[in-house]
């Protein structure tokens, strides 16, 4: 019998799967990523995926002329809501969800870049994606969008900056603004560009800074959050 597949979908080179492709390969399961800036096709069938990962990048969710795949990954993500496939979307991928679900997705109060405290809430704590955590972490963030909460959605996580940081809609579906993904390679590749110019030195200081003294807890916070979504895949 062939395996069940967890399915990752990228949309830019620079923005994959970071840690979550090790955690997989250590937790011995069956990863596929689709390249869909490169023209990957979609899956045809569902029937043979355990859970749909969708990634960041620097597109907006409306913007399907520019980016075509966006359109035929919209229904695909809906046809995956629909089967109660477990689903974790990260920033882009978090957006998609909202808009999959008739939620809009705008631009944000505050563009974040860089580390931030983020703060669950009592809906947030009590669920099967968060056992094990505090009640405050710090994440790093990348985006000047974000996403309204559908209306049967629930909000998981909050901050001042940025009301809305994740939420779950139906039983198994996630939607995170934040990388937890990333390592520390690809934080340092985001986060050039700005190192180049002196305007945007300082921001690039930060960023490396908060690298050094954030990463340990980012790392480990990234791993009980991909263990807890394991569990709410393997309950099915």
């Amino acid at each position: 019998m062939q395996r069940k597949k967890i399915i990752i979908l990228q949309h830019i080179v620079s923005e994959g799967p970071g840690r979550l492709k090790s955690f997989f390969q250590q937790a011995a399961r069956v990863s596929q990523i689709i390249h869909l800036y490169q023209g990957d096709p979609l899956p045809d069938s569902l029937e043979q995926m355990e859970a749909v990962i969708v990634l960041g990048g620097p597109m907006n969710v409306y913007e399907e002329q520019k980016y075509p795949f966006l359109k035929q990954e919209d229904i695909f993500i809906k046809k995956v809501l629909e089967k109660r496939i477990p689903f974790l979307g990260i920033c882009l991928g978090a957006q998609l969800l909202a808009k999959a679900v008739g939620a809009k997705v705008k631009k944000a109060p505050v563009k974040e870049i860089g580390w931030y405290r983020i703060q669950l809430t009592p809906s947030g704590v009590a669920d099967p994606l968060w056992v094990g955590f505090s009640h405050e972490l710090t994440v790093f963030q990348w985006h000047e969008d974000t996403f309204d909460i559908p209306r049967k959605g629930v909000l998981m996580a909050t901050s001042l900056t940025c009301p809305h940081q994740a939420f779950r809609m139906g039983p198994c579906a996630y939607g995170l603004q934040f990388h937890l993904e990333a390592t520390p390679p690809m934080i340092k590749a985001w986060s050039a560009p700005f190192a180049s110019s002196p305007d945007t030195k300082n921001i690039s200081n930060i960023i490396r800074k908060g690298l050094r003294d954030e990463n340990n807890g980012v790392r480990k916070h990234a791993h009980m959050l991909f263990l807890n979504f394991l569990r709410v895949i393997e309950k099915g």
